[in-house]
């Protein structure tokens, strides 16, 4: 799973971004969200990771859509903090 430093880094490197982005970008980042499919993916691997049942193959696909998500969230983050910068006159 994504630890700490990880997130820390990958936020760092991301924060850049920020004076990249339009109005427009940063609505789309945060309306973006996983599909149904990867949804119930993640799900069906979230509950057997929870009831310890999962397999070595599942456990990485699961910490795959972890790390994803992660970034996702990070790049919502920073849409946020751009769509709350006050605008330039």
């Amino acid at each position: 799973m994504a630890n700490v430093n990880d997130v820390n880094s990958l936020e760092r490197l991301l924060r850049p971004l920020r004076r990249e982005l339009s109005a427009e970008l940063a609505d789309a980042l945060l309306r973006l969200k996983a599909d149904t499919e990867v949804q119930a993916r993640y799900d069906e691997l979230a509950g057997k990771n929870t009831d310890g049942a999962l397999n070595a193959e599942e456990r990485g696909e699961l910490e795959s859509l972890v790390r994803a998500n992660s970034i996702l969230s990070l790049l919502k983050a920073e849409a946020r903090a751009f769509l709350q910068q006050p605008k330039a006159a």
